[in-house]
């Protein structure tokens, strides 16, 4: 499961990867080619930023221009300008100004999510579809061949959600996970017959080395 490159957040479209997000996502790529790691089965969201990201790393695998990925629209991110907009209404007093760092935004995200768990807020996704998409996604992924390897693209948000109904984890612990997964990071879950447990979170061995690690992000 990889979360996708950097996207161009602060621009007019943030659903785009930037020029570190398109070299993350070729470094991850190429990572796995030289470890000899191939894949059975590619997924990604709908999003643009998911589809770059796969590009970007078929790109690095060599394995570009041969139909390699599926789009699965359930892998999508939830609407987090919902959130913040609908917390923001709940609570103008809190939310950032147009001049607001990166890290005020996601303060202000993360309390949008804690609200949207609560149901203090109500965006056009309830908390409890977006609960259902993702049980539903899980059971698409795990019905692969046993032995099989399954490459994932999707989103933050997605991924937490993921990981919490893998580990019947509170709801809080999404918007805590969240805020932690690297761009391009990857983590790893084994699945069989009996379920699906987390073998591994938010790696990124090809960035995490001299003359890279500038380029760990988180947006």
């Amino acid at each position: 499961m990889v979360r996708h490159g950097q996207a161009s957040f602060g621009s007019e479209d943030y659903d785009k990867l930037s020029e570190n997000g398109w070299q993350q996502s070729r470094w991850l790529g190429d990572y796995w080619r030289q470890t000899g790691l191939q894949f059975d089965r590619i997924l990604c969201g709908s999003l643009h930023r998911h589809r770059q990201t796969t590009e970007g790393i078929c790109e690095g695998l060599q394995v570009v221009g041969r139909g390699s990925y599926e789009i699965v629209s359930q892998l999508d991110e939830f609407d987090f300008l919902d959130v913040v907009r609908l917390y923001g209404a709940h609570n103008p007093s809190c939310a950032p100004g147009p001049n607001a760092s990166r890290a005020d935004f996601f303060r202000f995200l993360k309390q949008g999510m804690l609200a949207w768990a609560a149901g203090e807020i109500t965006p056009a996704e309830s908390w409890c579809s977006f609960e259902r998409r993702i049980r539903e996604v899980l059971g698409l992924i795990c019905d692969s061949a046993k032995g099989s390897r399954t490459l994932v693209v999707s989103s933050g948000g997605t991924i937490a959600m993921m990981i919490r109904q893998i580990l019947d984890s509170p709801p809080e612990s999404v918007a805590n996970l969240n805020m932690q997964i690297q761009n391009t990071a990857t983590s790893r879950f084994f699945f069989s017959a009996q379920g699906i447990s987390l073998h591994s979170f938010n790696h990124v061995p090809h960035l995490d080395r001299d003359g890279r690690r500038k380029l760990i992000t988180y947006s």
